[in-house]
């Protein structure tokens, strides 16, 4: 199977924040994100126990590579990844399902980081859960490719598959 997988940094998306969030009660596919709440994200805020973590060029290289070495390792192809400043997009085929691709990924991108040193040993990079999306047609996949090559803005750090 084929997926996009996204996950952000700690306190990159909370729930309330103008970009809207996915919870509860906004979370079936293609339905409406939850609103912004100024009073929820407060409270969101109030909640987090460390600074929100950002991804900079050396980091985001690191994550690159470490995607890289977690697909190679389980034998899953990567199409196509893209590491931003506070979240992360990947399309992965794989014979698993997509949450233990996701946490794969942000256990490599873990270790990636942990081997450049310099965050503190109790640091949470990542938000809890993430996006998984499943690509059922080829169509799927090469839109999601687009989106995660191409639909980010300004690129960063990025890996596109050769296509057949």
């Amino acid at each position: 199977m084929r997926y996009l997988i996204t996950f952000a940094c700690y306190g990159a998306h909370l729930h309330g924040d103008e970009s809207g969030s996915v919870d509860r009660n906004h979370s079936v596919p293609g339905s409406r994100l939850a609103d912004a709440n100024p009073a929820r994200l407060a409270v969101k805020r109030q909640q987090m126990d460390q600074a929100p973590y950002c991804l900079y060029q050396n980091q985001r290289a690191a994550v690159l590579d470490a995607l890289r070495e977690v697909c190679l390792y389980r034998m899953w192809h990567r199409w196509a990844a893209h590491v931003r400043t506070n979240h992360v997009h990947a399309v992965v085929e794989a014979d698993v399902r997509p949450e233990l691709v996701m946490n794969a990924l942000k256990s490599y991108a873990s270790r990636g980081l942990n081997r450049l040193g310099g965050d503190e040993r109790d640091r949470k990079r990542w938000a809890r859960h993430g996006s998984t999306r499943w690509l059922w047609k080829d169509e799927d996949v090469q839109e999601a490719i687009r989106y995660v090559v191409s639909g980010q803005g300004k690129p960063m750090e990025v890996y596109q598959a050769e296509l057949l």
